[in-house]
């Protein structure tokens, strides 16, 4: 995989809470976080934004339908002094409750409490340290802002917090 992606990675992870509040987690089978609870996540793909990317990923993994509330964060990592991972990571509310996992990645999918999930040794580290971090502050997206032609997107979105968030 360190070859396909180059040498800078972008993904984008959720934290997807259903009504109750409940946290989508999954358990991947390959990789690092393998066997552990983790966010649902994947790389950025080419023509897409990460926000876009975050809710491919999880209808993709889990079948579930999201909508993005805001960014939360970003995760930044160097690899063996060598690749540039980072992750930007958004909170989601679920549109959808039925579950259809993708078998290829996952072992399982689930809505779980931040309760449970803490009190659970297979929590990823970074899972762990949003859960005890929750609540956390997010920057909005803000609608309507363009740089103007010159620059030719076609997509354009900006996140960010002001003093009336």
């Amino acid at each position: 995989m360190k070859k396909k992606r180059g040498h800078v990675w972008l993904a984008a992870a959720g934290i997807v809470l259903n009504d109750a509040g409940d946290w989508l987690v999954v358990k991947k089978k390959y990789g690092g976080l393998q066997g552990q609870w983790s966010l649902p996540a994947g790389f950025v793909q080419r023509g897409e934004t990460a926000d876009e990317a975050v809710i491919r990923e999880v209808e993709e993994e889990t079948g579930i339908q999201a909508e993005v509330i805001g960014l939360i964060g970003l995760r930044t990592g160097v690899i063996d002094d060598e690749i540039s991972d980072n992750m930007m990571i958004f909170l989601l509310k679920a549109l959808s409750k039925k579950m259809v996992i993708q078998q290829d990645e996952l072992w399982t999918a689930a809505f779980l409490s931040k309760e449970s999930l803490l009190s659970d040794s297979s929590a990823s580290t970074l899972l762990q340290h949003l859960l005890k971090a929750w609540p956390l502050s997010y920057f909005h997206f803000h609608n309507g802002l363009d740089p103007g032609e010159p620059f030719g997107y076609t997509t354009y979105r900006v996140y960010f917090k002001n003093s009336k968030n």
